[in-house]
């Protein structure tokens, strides 16, 4: 099998040391293919962390096959595919943990290549998220929103300093108090089912005209850990991020406070992650709108 991998999805995977896997994956494809019984098209562009190709199946029906890169464990992904059961998030057609591949409802393009007004893409993004939310206990094994926070408090100050200290300590500062409000803040008996990074480019329209979405990071939190995201982002748009967070807060009834302190944390953390990678101009506009805040 003719396979085109990525030029993004090779160098992650030859930057990790794992370039034999490159020469295994024609013949996992095919394999997986077979077993169910798939014709397989292109690959897509996009991403790091996974090949996805087009995939047909036996009945005509479009799907997707993907698979995670080596080191990439898709279980967490999986659970929060077979839980939303197509309820907010592509529907999950078949999965093999053990080769980190899932088979996947194909949706069409993009959010961001469809809606042109960013105040519509805010609202329709919101209500794809409200489509997701729904209780699940502590017996589900995703991690929660206290223990996202409590990882992110350990990791910014050292990825700030390797950064270069691309905002000023007072965000930082911030930022890690925001997190240690959110991880106090966790409430099992509340908690939901959230993607943990909803944005416009994860948000891809389906058959009936809705949207859907893809590349869940899932988790047992607070709604507003979601909604935290578009806030974040769209930095560069030049709207009042207080105004935004208004009208989240109205549209789903959501605490506005808690929104505010995840917008904050993600704003933060993917600002300093984007420059420490050097995803630019991204990185830079994400924290000067935080230190902007901050001050």
């Amino acid at each position: 099998m003719t396979l085109d991998i990525p030029d993004q999805v090779r160098k992650t995977v030859i930057a990790d040391g794992n370039e034999s896997w490159l020469d295994e994956l024609p013949g996992l494809v095919d394999s997986l293919a077979q077993e169910w019984s798939l014709m397989i098209g292109f690959s897509f562009a996009g991403g790091h962390a996974a090949l996805a190709v087009e995939a047909t199946l036996a009945d005509r029906t479009p799907a997707v096959l993907k698979i995670g890169v080596p080191g990439r464990d898709i279980r967490q992904e999986a659970t929060v595919l077979r839980l939303a059961n197509g309820g907010g998030c592509a529907k999950l057609l078949g999965e093999d943990v053990g080769r980190r591949a899932l088979l996947l409802e194909r949706l069409g393009p993009p959010m961001y290549d469809i809606v042109v007004d960013p105040a519509n893409r805010h609202n329709l993004l919101c209500d794809v998220a409200v489509r997701l939310w729904h209780p699940i206990g502590p017996d589900i094994d995703l991690p929660t929103g206290a223990k996202l926070a409590e990882q992110y408090a350990d990791r910014l100050p050292e990825l700030w300093e390797q950064a270069g200290r691309p905002c000023s300590p007072a965000t930082v500062a911030d930022a890690l108090n925001c997190m240690n409000r959110r991880r106090l803040a966790h409430d099992d008996r509340s908690a939901v089912l959230v993607h943990g990074d909803i944005h416009e480019m994860n948000a891809l329209r389906a058959r009936d005209g809705s949207y859907k979405l893809i590349d869940p990071a899932g988790l047992r939190a607070e709604p507003a850990c979601d909604l935290g995201t578009i806030v974040r982002c769209n930095p560069d748009l030049g709207d009042d991020l207080w105004t935004r967070t208004e009208q989240l807060a109205s549209r789903t009834g959501v605490d506005i406070t808690a929104i505010w302190e995840w917008g904050t944390i993600h704003r933060v953390v993917s600002g300093v992650y984007a420059c420490s990678i050097g995803f630019q101009p991204f990185g830079d506009l994400l924290l000067a709108e935080a230190d902007r805040l901050t001050l």
